[in-house]
């Protein structure tokens, strides 16, 4: 029956809103990654869903309204970014303390560790404490800790980002072969957009305590509700520059160095365009129609480079192969097909219509 979240918000005493009219619905078994910037909320909103806060609106799970249920009622274990572990405890007490206070059969509660504890390759760990354990090992034991629970939906709450680059692949791995071993709702809180585009069914992106967009990875990716949407779940930023809509022979848009862009799918719109194009998604040319700019700073990605050139009072960035050296100057050019059309005042994508998502 899922998780729903009616019109939720959350103000402290201070007067900050940090939700705002949060709306969300899952049915029944799915991976919630909630991505934007720190402060944006994210944390607040899974600490109300765990019952650890208090807001407004309502709480339903598996069509209970759980307002007023604590913690232990709601059946949610947290995984949190500090791991939370007893430090004078082993590993199989750390992971069996849950199921101790809840009064479960001893002979249960082995059969539970012993068998997250080798799902999550920490059967010879057992008997040490956390201080003997390296950082991806301790987190495995929290989420062994959220396991032995068996609740119905896990809370993460930026679990990885206390871990280095191989360490955060390896337990990305790790969760998304749990979420298909559990049938369990995952809500995970990251400011990540590459944890949160390879790990979950459905994406809800968080600015200033409301959400921006939802839909699946692809969906927001492809078709970002706004310019914030856009750049925030862009890897290397999104490049705004705005022109005006020209219908003279065609539609385009004009900008002020006298480049056009086609848009023939404007042709029912009026005004000035703001266009949005990915790093990856422009390119450095020899000649043609696009923008000339000069190169400020060069970072080398291996294979590939990543640009920046000041243009117009701002910043053009595109990922290229080409070898180009601070102080160049440069051709940048957009690729008409990846271009997203914005509006100057609202920020709206043009063509975006609510009806049409997956929010």
């Amino acid at each position: 029956m899922g998780l729903t979240l009616s019109h939720v918000s959350k103000t402290y005493p201070s007067g900050i809103q940090a939700v705002k009219d949060f709306c969300l619905t899952t049915d029944g078994k799915e991976f919630i990654t909630v991505v934007g910037p720190s402060g944006c909320g994210k944390t607040t909103l899974l600490r109300l869903i765990a019952g650890l806060e208090k807001g407004e609106g309502d709480i339903v799970m598996d069509g209970r309204k759980v307002n007023d249920f604590s913690p232990k009622e709601r059946s949610v274990a947290m995984v949190f970014q500090n791991y939370a572990l007893f430090p004078y405890m082993n590993v199989y007490d750390n992971m069996a303390f849950g199921l101790k206070i809840s009064g479960t059969d001893k002979d249960i509660i082995r059969v539970k560790v012993l068998e997250a504890a080798q799902i999550l390759g920490l059967t010879g760990e057992l008997n040490r404490r956390p201080a003997e354990l390296s950082g991806g090992q301790r987190q495995r034991v929290a989420l062994g800790r959220a396991m032995v629970l068996s609740p119905k939906y896990f809370l993460f709450d930026e679990p990885l980002s206390n871990l280095d680059t191989d360490l955060r692949l390896e337990l990305r791995m790790q969760i998304a072969e749990l979420y298909e071993r559990l049938d369990a709702t995952f809500v995970y809180v990251t400011h990540d957009k590459v944890e949160a585009m390879t790990m979950g069914t459905r994406i809800v992106v968080m600015q200033d305590g409301k959400v921006e967009q939802s839909g699946t990875p692809k969906h927001v990716f492809d078709c970002p509700a706004n310019k914030f949407v856009g750049n925030f779940m862009s890897f290397y930023g999104m490049n705004f520059i705005t022109g005006k809509l020209k219908k003279d022979g065609g539609c385009f848009v004009e900008f002020e160095d006298g480049a056009t862009l086609p848009a023939d799918e404007l042709k029912d719109y009026d005004g000035n365009v703001t266009v949005g194009i990915r790093a990856e998604d422009a390119r450095i040319v020899e000649s043609g129609d696009g923008h000339l700019a000069t190169v400020v700073n060069v970072e080398m990605l291996g294979g590939e480079t990543l640009v920046y050139a000041s243009y117009g009072g701002g910043t053009l960035t595109v990922k290229t192969q080409k070898n180009v050296t601070k102080g160049d100057e440069i051709v940048v050019a957009f690729d008409k097909e990846k271009a997203r059309f914005f509006d100057p005042a609202s920020g709206k994508n043009i063509l975006w219509k609510k009806e049409n998502s997956e929010y």
